[in-house]
């Protein structure tokens, strides 16, 4: 499959956040063959289609739960200790994995129509997660659950994760949309132990090891007390080094950061979610300063309560200038840095994040016909940014691929029924509240 796309807009989401005006990107076999302006494009013998706006790459959550759909607005307004202890863990309790595949269904669906067509999803039923990214066509990084609770040992847990890569693969799929990868709940659910020998798992096998780190105040204060902090027992414990995603990571310390930094470890920065749980807001202009990788997440959509990235660029940067009260602490053009290449980064990923040669051609359309661009694509490029950031988010997201099929056109999924969809999800949720 041959085609090359031409906008009058391209956003590479390189490290400057260029602009390319009347530009083209060429996709062969799944993957991006060049990206540039149209009097610079070599010949095509391909299909050309022609679009009406802002051609980016497709966005990266880096932090999500989305089977969690069947539970959106339980427990809504508690904290978040209360809110997994009361609301989130007893319902999860009662699913299976054929809820859990309805739940990521939906997901992958909401996902896909705000532009997101990669995201790093931390759940149970590995399989029947991964048979719905497959069916909807997005790409997933999944790092399986694993928690040290009665009925449900750590090690068996891992074991599992281990099996499957050994036999699989780390990617594997069309276009290699899924990879497979560990993760451990927190410091405060496992062991340092326990931690130390799922990290050597994962490095084993190259592959991506997700926790939750200082979301809450008061999640890990055993923890703390100890170590001095949870980053701190991280690499007391040897967990740091490999390929890990430090998701939330709100209450770190400048000595926590340096950590990071010195270790390499990517961070998933979910601001929906830790602002509506009341969790904090993550320093993350320190972090970027101090050669951080930093992505978006969402979280699930329980705590968020949607699955919507460019509403996370959006409350990063809110969340930035209003805690240093400074206007300048993140702008449309790093907000649009995080949800791309940032999140890429943080998962440790080379082949999506930005429109590069080579990568897949995980592609999103925005089209222009929007009061946000009454003032014309042709404005300077930081209005530009800036109206696509601030103003329109994803409400005119009306086309997606992903490694070079379409899988969103018109605004709707072309793989899946999503009425069919919202409704599987509330026979679910129903029976889950009874």
């Amino acid at each position: 499959m041959s085609f090359r796309l031409h906008a009058p807009v391209v956003l590479p989401c390189d490290a400057s956040c260029t602009v390319l005006r009347d530009a083209v990107v060429d996709v062969v076999d799944g993957r991006i063959a060049f990206v540039g302006p149209a009097a610079d494009a070599p010949a095509f013998d391909g299909e050309v289609r022609r679009l009406s706006g802002i051609l980016l790459p497709g966005l990266i959550n880096s932090h999500a739960h989305s089977p969690m759909t069947v539970l959106r607005g339980l427990g809504s307004d508690l904290p978040l200790l209360r809110w997994l202890r009361e609301a989130m863990w007893p319902a999860e309790a009662q699913m299976n994995g054929a809820d859990v595949r309805t739940g990521m269904l939906l997901g992958a669906v909401e996902m896909l129509r705000h532009g997101v067509t990669t995201s790093a999803e931390m759940y149970f039923y590995g399989e029947e997660l991964v048979s719905a990214v497959l069916e909807a066509g997005s790409r997933v990084v999944f790092g399986s659950a694993i928690l040290d609770l009665p009925g449900m040992p750590w090690r068996p847990m891992t074991e599992v994760i281990t099996k499957w890569i050994d036999a699989d693969g780390l990617r594997f799929g069309p276009g290699e949309r899924i990879e497979v990868g560990y993760g451990p709940h927190s410091a405060y659910m496992l062991t340092p132990e326990m931690l130390s020998e799922i990290a050597d798992e994962a490095r084993a096998r190259g592959a991506l090891m997700q926790i939750h780190v200082a979301e809450a105040p008061d999640e890990d204060i055993a923890q703390r007390e100890a170590h001095g902090s949870v980053p701190r027992l991280l690499a007391s414990a040897g967990v740091l080094g490999g390929r890990v995603l430090s998701a939330h990571s709100v209450h770190l310390s400048p000595e926590d950061i340096k950590i990071y930094a010195s270790h390499g470890v990517g961070v998933a920065h979910c601001p929906g979610s830790n602002g509506k749980l009341a969790s904090g807001i993550a320093p993350v202009s320190a972090m970027l300063e101090a050669g951080v990788s930093v992505g978006l997440g969402t979280d699930g959509p329980a705590s968020n309560d949607d699955l919507d990235l460019f509403e996370e660029m959006r409350l990063a940067a809110l969340f930035a200038r209003v805690s240093s009260m400074d206007a300048s602490a993140l702008g449309a053009a790093g907000a649009l840095l995080m949800a791309t290449r940032g999140g890429a980064a943080a998962l440790g990923r080379t082949d999506i994040g930005s429109l590069t040669s080579g990568y897949w051609a995980d592609l999103v359309h925005i089209d222009a016909d929007d009061p946000a661009f009454a003032v014309g694509l042709d404005a300077p490029d930081a209005q530009l940014l800036a109206n696509l950031v601030w103003g329109s988010g994803s409400r005119r997201v009306t086309d997606v691929w992903v490694a070079g099929e379409q899988v969103v056109a018109g605004g709707e999924s072309t793989k899946v029924d999503r009425v069919e969809a919202q409704r599987n999800v509330g026979v679910v949720a129903a029976r889950l509240r009874a």
